[in-house]
């Protein structure tokens, strides 16, 4: 394996241009000086930044060297005197100093670096610089790993140069040199093994009934279990019908050990989704469990002969777990993998199939592939950086994207003690687990946040160092009572079911390094930084053009955890994805300075009226402040537009609270947002009363539920 890779040398520009890597090191430094030969090089460094003493004695030898101040009130005066060092093809290199980061950092310099560099007016060249080997899977062998791969961005000529360019450009650089990563090409079901059989002392222990079960035993019946499933059927996809616990965990090992594709159904769902699910995924067999088939009775059950229910087959099979148990003891992982066929789908083949939620409309299929889970495995990794006897806890439903691919595939391909419960509602046994297992990582929605909020002993909770929170947006007030209560702030984190899930998360600082910049890691109101790998545009949701990072725009990001498209329905699939990989959210939002993602809504919460875009969350935030609600414990209010002839869109209120004067009260409420800053077009023009605010089990708003109400 080449040490240093390098992608699209054909981009470096054969004029002069000021050249801004997002890390370097020494190594990576000579690597560069080669890709630049027979060019004059001037090695550019701010003044008060600390480098590596190596690093800085190559270029005080060099004898050409230059200077600049991030605090430069006149960067452009600065920039005119650089120019000079471009003259006849030459090359202004900045070289960052040390920086407090975590792995798979894209960018190492503060951004008060970068907005100076990119107001000097030149021609600039970024480069991402990835280094695998510090960022790698405990399944992969540091040794056959590149110790960096530099990928060379697009030039931004001049006229261009600003820093939400060199963000944009940085961060797609990066994303290629992240898509080479060996581990993407491979088998899911084969890290699974491997994570199996590298960490056998590693256990679940599942909160329902205290049982638990190391990695060493789950492996031969997850193996035997495998067997029996391909017997039953000839479909290549696998309904699982199970909450959080070892049979959820054992049965989804098995169906990918079996070579077929799980399908967790959510069976929280109305009957119809259900059913269109079920009806999707072509599924003939259900995984699930007779006390699970008694607890939710509601579900459409089919015929007991489609059923595998779970308990009842693994005594039958013991035989089998034994002979496994002894075999998966004596053959290395590889060899295992081999004899079981797991490596015959991988990469991009159809991995796992999840659901969404149907919050506005009906469920779509979203398959997700080897390479989008592992992608996103190794990602989310970058960002825990858990130790060898971290425990998470996994209470989110498995038909959850998050709960599938945080709390089922990473913490067994990374050898991660894992604390189950069937249900993120009860918080007071939640609590119990966390206290009685040392849980070290929660993650939740800021609706099941709420529970801890009500009835939970803060010493409970010493033992968590992370909380991060996704699926809907986290109230700053809320974070600021829980982090009151209990000491320690949840984290806002940012995905949706077609990125795998996760591309944003904000963290704790990373531990200060002596002499080095400390980059934030952590931003109020932000859904965080992007993971490793993912890069971004925004585009404008009136015309669809390209915008600048720092201004609101629709996101659209690409990375190898962004899905190839919906189950089936390339109508729907070209609506979101492009040609080249490109999958537009749906969501409004912009870049800060520093990287931190600020999310403002969902475009199908928002309205345009007379051509301008309208964000319902904000008007109802406004609402809730002007009428004194409390949205933290009870949601009263949705904002919802319907079709108005004259201006395209018109806001109406759905209220729990609307009393009999609903006219007068609109009118009053007009008054009250005016003076709150709100503009007229904002207002709404109609109230109207409901018994309850219609939400997903998820705790998310149920638009297109709240659209029938309106008489959308």
């Amino acid at each position: 394996m080449t040490a240093i890779q390098v992608l699209h040398p054909d981009r470096v520009p054969t004029t002069g241009f000021l050249c801004v890597p997002g890390r370097l090191d020494f190594q990576q430094l000579l690597h560069l000086e080669k890709q630049f030969s027979g060019r004059r090089i001037t090695y550019l460094i701010e003044e008060n930044d600390q480098h590596d003493p190596a690093l800085r004695g190559h270029m005080e030898k060099s004898g050409s060297g230059a200077m600049f101040s991030s605090t430069d009130k006149n960067p452009a005066s600065a920039g005119k005197e650089f120019a000079a060092f471009l003259e006849g093809n030459g090359i202004i290199l900045f070289v960052p100093g040390r920086a407090a980061t975590r792995p798979a950092t894209p960018i190492h310099a503060p951004s008060g670096h970068l907005k100076t560099l990119t107001a000097f007016g030149l021609p600039t060249l970024p480069i991402a610089i990835d280094c695998p080997r510090e960022s790698c899977l405990g399944i992969e062998r540091v040794s056959s790993l590149p110790a960096a791969v530099i990928a060379f961005g697009k030039p931004i000529p001049a006229k261009d140069s600003g820093l939400p360019a060199l963000q944009a450009n940085l961060l797609e650089a990066f994303a290629e040199a992240y898509a080479t990563r060996e581990i993407l090409k491979g088998s899911l079901a084969t890290a699974l093994l491997h994570g199996l059989k590298n960490n056998p002392n590693d256990r679940i222990v599942d909160g329902a009934d205290d049982v638990v079960l190391s990695y060493a035993k789950i492996l031969p019946i997850a193996i035997a279990l495998s067997k029996h499933i391909r017997a039953e059927t000839d479909k290549p996809r696998v309904a699982i019908v199970l909450p959080p616990g070892k049979g959820g965990l054992i049965a989804n090992l098995a169906v990918l050990f079996a070579g077929k594709i799980p399908v967790n159904l959510n069976f929280t769902a109305s009957h119809n989704a259900i059913r269109s699910s079920i009806r999707q995924a072509d599924v003939d067999r259900f995984i699930t469990a007779d006390p699970f088939v008694r607890k939710v009775p509601a579900f459409p059950w089919p015929p007991n002969r489609d059923l595998i229910f779970i308990e009842r087959v693994i005594p039958e099979i013991k035989k089998e777990i034994v002979k496994w148990g002894v075999i998966s003891k004596l053959l290395p992982a590889s060899i295992l993998a081999t004899i079981l066929g797991l490596n015959k789908r991988r990469g991009d083949d159809e991995a796992i199939l999840l659901f969404t939620s149907g919050s506005s409309g009906e469920p779509k299929g979203v398959p997700l592939t080897h390479r989008n889970v592992l992608a996103n495995v190794t990602q989310f990794a970058t960002r825990l950086n858990m130790g060898r006897d971290a425990s998470l806890l996994g209470c989110l439903p498995l038909f959850h994207s998050f709960g599938c691919t945080v709390t089922l595939w990473y913490p067994v391909i990374e050898g991660i003690n894992l604390v189950t419960y069937p249900s993120p509602l009860e918080t007071k046994r939640l609590a119990e687990l966390i206290s009685l297992h040392q849980v070290d990582v929660l993650l939740a929605t800021p609706t099941f946040l709420r529970g801890y909020m009500k009835r939970i002993d803060p010493a409970q909770l010493e033992s968590l160092k992370l909380i991060v929170t996704g699926a809907e947006k986290l109230p700053q007030s809320l974070a600021d009572a829980f982090e009151e209560k209990f000491g320690i702030r949840p984290m806002e984190g940012y995905g949706l079911t077609e990125t795998s899930p996760a591309t944003n998360v904000n963290l704790p600082a990373p531990h200060e390094t002596s002499g080095s910049h400390t980059l934030a890691a952590q931003r109020d109101g932000s859904v965080g930084q992007l993971l490793p790998g993912i890069a971004i545009k925004l585009v404008d949701p009136a015309t669809d053009k390209p915008v600048a990072l720092d201004k609101p725009g629709i996101i659209v990001l690409k990375g190898p955890n962004i899905f190839p498209g919906y189950l089936r329905d390339e109508t729907r699939t070209k609506e979101v994805l492009s040609a080249d990989g490109w999958f537009r959210t749906g969501d409004v939002g912009f870049l800060d300075a520093d990287g931190f993602l600020h999310i403002q809504g969902r475009i199908s919460r928002f309205s345009k009226i007379a051509g301008e875009m309208v964000p319902h969350e904000t008007i109802e935030s406004a609402i809730n402040q002007v009428l004194g609600l409390d949205a933290e414990t009870e949601r009263k209010i949705a904002i919802v537009g319907i079709p108005d002839e004259a201006k395209g869109e018109a806001i109406v209120l759905l209220s729990t609270i609307a009393g009999p004067t609903l006219e007068q009260e609109c009118i009053d409420l007009r008054y009250k947002l005016l003076d709150h800053g709100l503009t007229s077009l904002w207002c709404p023009r109609i109230i109207v009363p409901v018994e309850e605010i219609p939400l997903l089990a998820s705790g998310k708003l149920d638009i297109k539920s709240c659209q029938q109400l309106a008489g959308g």
